[in-house]
């Protein structure tokens, strides 16, 4: 049994840029046999990224090497982006019926695709949960880039959440003392949930062994810069699009000798590349979701017939969400 291949409708969100979303409905084609058909229980916006891509503020020498892996349309738009959707498979080969299953598919009720672009979700791990797999996905491939050692002092400033990500990673190693930096009070629970202290930036430790940026802005940036110690690294993971960054680098940058380097999740980091792929690297990712201290990370869920509203919400910079999370149970 297979499931059946008819051809069925779907739902899935456009982004129009600049500021406008809507649902459109698209009709699938017949499947394929090394494809499968999932439908869509849980995805969650990935904040940073997509709300750039909704506000068109995408550079154009961007807009090739930032498409989503299962994109539709072009940028600057319209688009279908997104890439943390977590499914369950309702047709394709035997032994794939039933389970469920992450893929980098935008926000879409029911999709098609090929039976390696996805990872099926290990015992135990809620499929809730398991939508932050991509976002970790990116904290997993900074830290490489990075390599956090035994005993570092290490500073994350932006508690957004791939931040939060990473200082949930860096807490994990040996020794070390995690710093996370925001400048919402808020984020010091969920800092404390994740094993990391927490500080405003005014009150946040210098002298850093290590330093990973992630706020998406120049005051964040210059902060990093700031925290960290002699010959230390700051590892930028912002993605600011079109905005201009300020950096004050006539203070202790060349004295100190600092270094800032850039860490992009679709490039697997050079210290791993000869051994890992995108899908093993995916699969750890997916694999990371059993801990149960993510749970921290979620704003209640919000339907799947209210996403344009809640791009409109999340592209709001004083909105305090951190990872938006997305329910289709009533879609059908």
């Amino acid at each position: 049994m297979t499931g059946s291949n008819r051809t069925t409708n779907a739902r899935a969100l456009w982004l129009e840029p600049p500021m406008r979303a809507d649902l459109r409905v698209e009709e699938l084609p017949e499947r394929r046999p090394d494809e499968l058909r999932v439908r869509t229980l849980y995805s969650a916006v990935s904040r940073g990224t997509e709300t750039l891509v909704y506000a068109g503020r995408v550079p154009a020498s961007e807009y090739e090497r930032m498409r989503a892996p299962f994109q539709s349309g072009t940028l600057p738009g319209p688009v279908k982006h997104g890439y943390a959707n977590v499914g369950m498979v309702e047709a394709g080969p035997p032994e794939w019926l039933g389970r469920t299953v992450f893929c980098l598919y935008p926000h879409q009720t029911r999709y098609l695709v090929p039976v390696d672009a996805v990872v099926a979700l290990p015992e135990g791990i809620p499929a809730a949960r398991a939508v932050l797999a991509a976002n970790l996905e990116t904290a997993i491939n900074a830290t490489w880039d990075a390599a956090p050692r035994v005993g570092d002092r290490i500073s994350v400033v932006g508690a957004g959440v791939v931040g939060c990500l990473v200082a949930l990673l860096c807490a994990g190693v040996t020794g070390t003392d995690v710093q996370l930096v925001d400048v919402k009070h808020d984020r010091a629970r969920i800092a404390r949930v994740l094993g990391a202290r927490f500080a405003l930036p005014a009150e946040a430790d210098c002298g850093r062994d290590l330093v990973f940026h992630a706020s998406a802005t120049s005051d964040g940036l210059n902060n990093a810069l700031a925290l960290a110690g002699h010959e230390a690294e700051v590892i930028e993971m912002s993605w600011f699009g079109t905005r201009s960054v300020t950096l004050d680098l006539g203070a202790r940058f060349h004295s100190e000798r600092l270094a800032i380097r850039a860490s992009q999740v679709g490039t697997v980091a050079p210290a791993r590349a000869a051994r890992w792929g995108f899908h093993r690297r995916l699969a750890l990712a997916v694999s990371l979701c059993a801990d149960a201290r993510l749970d921290a990370l979620f704003a209640p869920d919000a339907p799947f017939d209210t996403l344009p509203q809640v791009m409109a919400r999340l592209a709001d910079p004083a909105d305090r969400t951190l990872c938006q999370r997305i329910d289709y149970s009533g879609e059908a």
